[in-house]
């Protein structure tokens, strides 16, 4: 009978090994999926993040313009002009990144105007294994009366 019991553990050697084996395999492949997941989540985040800058400057800039109507009409605020535009673009630039722009497209008679801001949200973008790494421009509009 003891020969009976030791020829068949002799049988079942490794298979134990094997079951250990795939199991580590399925659980790498389950982390590898979560931090691929977390990746994903992070770059999203940080596009949320580029979008609510660029609102939050945007409403800084109609905050100021209304502040000062007659300066706004006087070309104050125009693309270029110094001053407090010019504190304004290096927000947006500060904020967004270096290739980060805002522009203001005005319809003076009827104290009405536009603001952009564009910026290269490339970093945030989710892209396939085989994407190149162009840059991916994303912008934010404002309509204002003033």
């Amino acid at each position: 009978m003891s020969v009976f019991v030791n020829m068949r553990n002799a049988n079942e050697r490794g298979s134990s090994l094997i079951e250990v084996l795939i199991a580590v395999v399925i659980i790498s492949v389950g982390l590898l999926s979560v931090a691929a997941l977390q990746t994903m989540a992070l770059k999203s985040n940080q596009g949320s993040y580029y979008r609510s800058q660029a609102t939050f400057l945007a409403y800084d800039l109609a905050d100021r313009i209304r502040a000062a109507p007659d300066s706004a009409l006087n070309g104050e605020y125009d693309d270029g002009q110094g001053g407090d535009r010019d504190e304004w673009d290096n927000k947006v630039t500060a904020a967004l990144g270096a290739d980060a722009v805002g522009v203001v497209t005005w319809d003076k008679p009827n104290r009405q105007a536009t603001i952009t801001i564009t910026w290269n949200d490339n970093r945030a973008r989710i892209r396939a294994e085989n994407d190149v790494d162009d840059a991916t421009l994303a912008s934010f509009s404002y309509f204002m009366e003033f």
